[in-house]
C-alpha cells in the first residue's frame, strides 16, 4: 500500500476533514516503528527480522456517538475514505453517554519530554543483537550440568507517538527499548528442568551484560534439578521479584477504572481504607526517567503525573481515563491508553510497589516452613471476590534457609487478606512496566500432596 508521512499538519488536516464530513469532535493517533530481532539456539542463528510499520487510527464523535477505524495507508485516497468509513460508522453506532473528547482544561500542556529520556539516540545493530544473544546462551551452556537449550533472543526497537484532536491537543513522543533472554535446561528424560533470565531496559547501555544473564539463567536452572512435592499445609510463602509484581498488578486489576464503574471489583468499597499494612506505598509514575512505560502525557492528550495509588497502607486513587471518570463523576488521572484501532481506556503506566526495610535474607530468616515462589503457572483470580489460586514452582524454606526445589503445587488465599499480610523487601529493581521487591505473605494455603 501507497503510505506517506503523517506530520502534525497533516493529521490536523485529516481532522477538519472528519469534521467538515459530519463529526462534532475527532482525535487521531499516528503510531510508526522500526524492530530488529535476533535469536538463536544451540549456537546457530535461528531468527534475523526487522519489521518497519505504521498504523494510523481515528476517532469520529457525533454527539453521543462514537466510532474508530484505523489503516496503515496514508495516502490522500485512503484518508478519505478512512474519514468516510468512520462518519458513517459513528452515526449509526449505540449512542454512549460517556464518551468525548478532553475538556481544553484538563490537556497536558507543559512536559519535559527530553527529561524523560524515552529515547536512546542512535540504532542498535544487528551485528550487536547476535553478539548478545551469542555470548547470553554461550555463557548459559558452558556450565556444567546444562544439557540443552531453548535458545537466546535480543532485539532493539523505536516508536514514535503522534496524537491530535480538535480540542487543540497536538504533540508527539518517541520511545526505545532493548531486552536479552534465554532459557536452558538441565538433567535428562521426565527429570529434566528448564528456567531462564531476561532484562529489558529502555536504552541499551542499561542492560545487564549477556554473559552475566547466561550463567544466571544456568545456575537457575540448575538449582531446580530433583524437585520434590510437599503436603499440603498453610505457610508463609515469598515471592521473587520475577513474580512478586503479579501482586501489584492484582490491585492494577482491582482498581482499574472501568470495573469500578461496572461495580466488579473486590475494593470498590475500599477508597481512603486500609487495604494493605501501613507503610506499604504503591505508585503509578509516568515521568520516570528511563522507564520501560513513561510517557509526557496520557492517550486523550491529558496530563499525567506521579500518583501514590496506595499511600501508607491506604488506597488513595482509582486508575481512570475520560469516561471512566465520567461514569463516577470524577476526573480523569491521566492512565488512558490507546492503540490506532481501538477506543482509550485506563491503563497504568511505571506502577511499583515501593521496597521495606528487610533485606531478603531477613524476611526469610524467621520462617520454620514455608514456601519461595520462583515462577507461577496459570491463574484464577476472581475479580469480583478477590479469591486468589495459583500453580506455583520455587523452592521450599526450612529453618530461613532455601532447602530443596519443588514443584507442582497451588497457592491460594484472598486478595484481600493477602494484601493486608505483605511484607516487601529492600531489593526493588526496575525490570518491568510492573515492579515489586520480594515479598512475604504470610498465612498462604499451599496445596501439594
Amino acid at each position: 500500500m501507497p503510505k506517506t508521512d503523517m506530520t502534525l499538519d497533516r493529521i490536523n488536516d485529516l481532522l477538519s476533514r472528519a469534521q467538515k464530513a459530519g463529526a462534532d469532535d475527532a482525535d487521531a493517533v499516528y503510531v510508526e516503528g522500526t524492530s530488529l530481532s535476533v535469536s538463536q539456539r544451540l549456537g546457530k542463528l535461528e531468527k534475523l527480522e526487522r519489521s518497519e510499520g505504521a498504523d494510523l487510527g481515528l476517532r469520529v464523535l457525533i454527539g453521543k456517538k462514537q466510532a474508530v477505524v484505523s489503516s496503515s495507508d496514508t495516502s490522500d485516497a485512503a484518508l478519505d475514505e478512512l474519514v468516510e468509513r468512520c462518519v458513517a460508522m459513528a452515526k449509526n453506532a449505540p449512542e454512549d453517554p460517556f464518551c468525548g473528547i478532553a475538556d481544553p482544561s484538563e490537556l497536558a500542556e507543559t512536559f519535559d519530554i527530553d527529561g524523560l529520556e524515552l529515547c536512546e539516540p542512535g540504532e542498535v545493530d544487528q551485528d550487536k543483537l547476535i553478539a548478545w544473544a551469542s555470548a547470553c546462551e554461550e555463557t548459559a551452556r558452558s556450565v556444567e550440568g546444562i544439557t540443552n537449550s531453548e535458545g537466546s533472543d535480543a532485539g532493539w526497537g523505536r516508536h514514535q507517538i503522534t496524537l491530535a484532536a480538535t480540542n487543540g491537543f497536538a504533540n508527539s513522543y518517541a520511545g526505545s527499548g532493548s531486552h536479552i533472554s534465554v532459557s536452558v535446561l538441565a538433567g535428562t528424560g521426565t527429570a529434566m528442568e528448564r528456567d531462564y533470565d531476561y532484562d529489558s531496559a529502555v536504552f541499551s547501555t542499561d542492560l545487564r551484560d549477556p554473559a552475566d544473564i547466561g550463567r544466571m539463567a544456568a545456575e537457575k536452572t540448575l538449582r531446580r534439578l530433583n524437585p520434590r512435592k510437599v503436603k499440603s499445609t498453610q505457610v508463609p510463602i515469598i515471592m521473587d521479584p520475577r513474580v512478586s509484581a503479579s501482586i501489584v498488578g492484582h490491585l492494577a486489576g482491582a482498581i482499574n477504572g472501568s470495573g469500578i464503574a461496572r461495580g466488579t471489583s473486590f475494593l470498590i468499597d475500599m477508597m481512603e481504607k486500609e487495604i494493605f499494612s501501613p507503610g506499604i506505598t504503591i505508585v503509578d509514575n509516568p515521568h520516570r526517567k528511563r522507564g520501560l512505560r513513561s510517557k509526557p502525557f496520557d492517550a486523550e492528550g491529558v496530563a499525567n503525573s506521579k500518583r501514590n495509588l496506595v499511600e501508607n497502607g491506604v488506597l488513595k486513587g482509582w486508575i481512570l481515563d475520560l469516561r471512566s471518570a465520567r461514569q463516577l463523576g470524577l476526573k480523569s488521572t491521566g492512565n488512558a491508553s490507546r492503540g490506532a484501532g481501538s477506543l482509550p481506556g485506563p491503563s497504568t503506566t511505571n506502577l511499583y510497589m515501593e521496597p521495606g526495610t528487610l533485606s531478603p535474607k531477613d524476611l526469610i530468616g524467621d520462617v520454620k516452613q514455608g514456601l519461595y515462589i520462583t515462577e507461577m503457572i496459570g491463574s484464577s483470580v476472581n475479580g469480583i471476590t478477590g479469591d486468589y489460586s495459583r500453580g506455583a514452582s520455587g523452592y521450599w524454606i526450612e529453618n530461613g534457609e532455601l532447602a530443596y526445589p519443588v514443584s507442582e503445587i497451588t497457592v491460594a488465599g484472598n486478595l484481600k487478606e493477602m494484601f493486608k499480610a505483605v511484607t516487601p523487601a529492600n531489593d526493588l529493581t526496575f525490570k518491568y512496566g510492573t515492579n515489586a521487591p520480594t515479598l512475604r505473605i504470610d498465612g498462604m494455603t499451599v496445596a501439594g500432596q
